[in-house]
């Protein structure tokens, strides 16, 4: 039997830090290099919060304060050289897409002639689509293939402007995070608490629907805290937005960690009110762990994760009576939560790195053969 083909890739992100996209990256190179292909990554930004592999080209190192046209495009520069001195066999692109003449740019000039995989990690089209989606949507077709990370973004976002050169991998999470829990924060020792964590940008996340249902549901009145994990620009707004409710002492904020795992592991439940997703990994990660979910029936992502009643409670609107109302359920109804629980584990098995994996080097082999 032959040896089954390694490939030399090249990851390019924005960062490897402080959200979902960056650690699905960042778990990617892992991935890629235990199935013995090469790896290199490749950041706009120097900010790295997630364990990689492989070998890094950190174009943020020499930002500068004074980013001028010139020194970007010396980077874009420098980037395009070693793309072309390192000779990949292809470059999966995890970049939000969101403005067609800067991807004009990627496409024509620093990509060209590279057979290039974009990964689709929002179901709101702009955001890998550009303002432009038909137009863009030719990019996409020339690609060795498309990766969407949920069934939606792949039948909803990608086919329907044409892009049929797409199948849907998952984000996946890894077991070893079970052991890598850390220590409890000391503020949360002894505490039954509702976790909910992610970037703090409201007009995505919309932290401020949580807290309202959380002040309705009035489990704070029987002890339970809300904890709200993670950094972004709208701390400050959500605290004060928070500190004018009557459940104010119950509403913890804490700062992001890149080892969140103690914290997932002792919550009661975690919640997800986004707006949009693509497909997130802080349900798949708190179901590994064995806490169950309380999530809006958003567009992209939670119905295929939660399957309500088993692993979780997936709200169908977005409505503050319903959610507050799961929130009660899950803190309250113990036989409810024990069966909620028991399920967390086994209903994610499918998303371990091990078989998305396994995902990810089947297409490999069958878009670069």
């Amino acid at each position: 039997m032959p040896a089954e083909k390694k490939f030399k890739v090249c990851l390019v992100s924005i960062s490897l830090a402080r959200g979902g996209l960056e650690r699905s990256c960042a778990m990617l190179s892992q991935m890629l290099e235990a199935r013995g292909h090469e790896v290199h990554l490749v950041i706009l930004n120097d900010e790295i919060d997630y364990p990689f592999s492989g070998k890094m080209l950190n174009l943020g190192k020499i930002k500068t304060e004074n980013d001028a046209l010139v020194k970007r495009f010396l980077r874009f520069r420098k980037f395009r050289n070693y793309l072309k001195t390192e000779k990949f066999d292809v470059v999966i692109d995890h970049r939000p897409k969101n403005n067609f003449n800067r991807e004009l740019f990627y496409a024509n000039f620093i990509y060209r002639e590279i057979n290039k995989i974009y990964v689709v990690h929002s179901s709101k089209k702009t955001e890998y689509l550009t303002e432009n989606p038909s137009a863009f949507s030719k990019i996409y077709r020339k690609n060795s293939i498309n990766i969407a990370v949920s069934k939606y973004i792949e039948t909803e976002v990608l086919k329907k402007e044409g892009i049929h050169n797409s199948v849907t991998i998952h984000n996946g999470f890894d077991p070893n995070w079970e052991s890598m829990s850390s220590k409890l924060p000391e503020i949360l020792q002894n505490k039954k608490y509702i976790l909910s964590y992610g970037r703090l940008d409201d007009s995505v996340k919309d932290f401020l629907f949580l807290i309202e249902a959380f002040m309705q549901s009035s489990v704070w009145e029987k002890d339970v805290h809300l904890v709200i994990l993670g950094d972004g620009k709208d701390r400050e707004m959500l605290q004060k937005f928070a500190n004018s409710k009557a459940c104010f002492d119950k509403i913890i904020f804490l700062p992001f960690t890149n080892s969140p795992f103690a914290i997932i592991k002792n919550a009661r439940c975690v919640s997800l009110t986004s707006k949009y997703e693509g497909f997130p990994m802080v349900l798949v990660e708190s179901l590994s762990l064995g806490t169950p979910v309380v999530s809006l029936d958003i567009v992209s992502g939670p119905s295929e994760i939660i399957q309500h009643h088993k692993n979780g409670l997936l709200i169908p609107e977005r409505s503050l009576p319903l959610f507050a109302e799961a929130l009660q359920s899950v803190c309250f109804d113990e036989t409810l939560f024990q069966n909620l629980k028991k399920n967390t584990k086994s209903s994610v098995e499918k998303f371990s790195m091990q078989n998305i994996s396994e995902k990810w080097n089947q297409t490999l082999l069958h878009a670069l053969r």
